[in-house]
């Protein structure tokens, strides 16, 4: 029996109604000249944007744009959507069997893509780490957008998966200071696992030259507002799916002239755009992950049959986590029961 035969099925999460989801299995095509079947080993929910695909409130205006590169189904559902998935090669192109890679993939337990998807995790990254390729790589746009220099002074406000990718990034410049900003006062810990000053917004220095906006909050944006110094630059990193966010661009906006400039990952950051691909931009995210300091970003896992579940408790809000991991069961071993699916309670809707 080929390998292909072997696996001709596929079990995938499925968002199918307004915080429902349920795991569905799907046939597998065989591998095609160029293509390669990966058998799943993590995967990471990207908790902001996954929610709200949970929560059914893509914007119909962008639903095309936030469309994942694998993704099948359209929004609102039923959808299969994610994209921090790490694997191993179990058949294809000679070079690339036994490698193990990144894929911007949905959750599933295995999967066929062109091996042009795929980026190689380089020796010294843990496959476990290597889930968050897709937020450093979302850390590496903003900044490529932001474009901080020699001595600037930066806050970070937000101190999420995302706010605190960007931290940890940004601690590696040269720059005069560095502040993460967080309303929650545990996040210090945090903050200080990654080398990085944490304060309240309340203590935050201003006449910064640089504030990146991460918190999906209006008092956030406000407070980014109130912190930057004449003529610098918000960069927004939050995505506010269909809420309605109001700011006080009347008081001292245009007297300072302020500017506030959008970063969203699907497209190579202007700076770089005609000198950097997209595979570039992994390439150079997964390499960063050596450094073990990452894992403070990985806050929990549970099993693939688990998944339903968690993603509800991470919806209601009773699990909290950075990067939630998905961990899939060994080669030759069946991964789930099919039936799996949750619907919210009375309590959670």
């Amino acid at each position: 029996m080929t390998i292909s035969e072997q696996h001709a099925s596929a079990t995938a999460y499925w968002t199918v109604g307004p915080e429902q989801g349920e795991l569905r299995s799907e046939d597998l095509p065989a591998p095609g000249p160029g293509e390669a079947l990966v058998r799943t080993l993590y995967s990471g929910i990207s908790k902001g944007t996954e929610l709200v695909v949970h929560q059914a409130s893509v914007p119909a205006c962008v639903a095309a744009a936030m469309a994942a590169p694998n993704q099948e189904g359209d929004f609102p559902y039923p959808v299969k959507f994610g994209y921090l998935t790490v694997g191993v090669v179990e058949a294809g192109p000679d070079d690339w069997t036994g490698k193990t890679v990144f894929c911007l993939y949905p959750h599933q337990d295995r999967f066929v893509v062109p091996v042009e998807s795929l980026t190689v995790i380089p020796d010294g990254v843990p496959a476990r780490r290597a889930v968050l390729t897709g937020t450093v790589e979302t850390a590496v746009n903003g900044l490529w957008e932001a474009g901080p220099r020699l001595g600037d002074r930066v806050a970070v406000i937000g101190a999420g998966l995302v706010g605190g990718m960007v931290a940890k990034l940004l601690a590696g410049f040269p720059l005069e200071r560095l502040q993460l900003i967080d309303v929650n006062p545990a996040k210090r810990a945090f903050a200080e696992a990654l080398g990085v000053d944490f304060c309240h917004p309340d203590d935050a220095l201003p006449d910064c030259d640089i504030v990146i906006h991460c918190s999906a909050s209006q008092a956030g944006l406000e407070r980014a507002l109130q912190l930057v110094g004449d003529e610098g630059d918000i960069i927004e990193m939050s995505w506010y799916a269909d809420r309605s966010v109001t700011l006080p661009l009347g008081e001292d906006f245009h007297a300072r002239r302020l500017s506030i400039r959008a970063s969203q990952v699907g497209l190579v950051a202007r700076a770089r755009r005609h000198r950097r691909t997209n595979a570039d931009r992994l390439a150079l995210a997964v390499s960063l992950l050596r450094d073990p300091v990452f894992d403070a970003f990985l806050t929990g896992s549970s099993a693939f049959a688990e998944l339903p579940g968690v993603v509800q408790r991470l919806s209601d809000g009773t699990l909290d986590a950075l990067c939630h991991v998905i961990e899939y069961p060994p080669s030759g071993t069946q991964s789930t029961e099919i039936s799996s699916t949750v619907q919210p309670t009375e309590a959670t809707r």
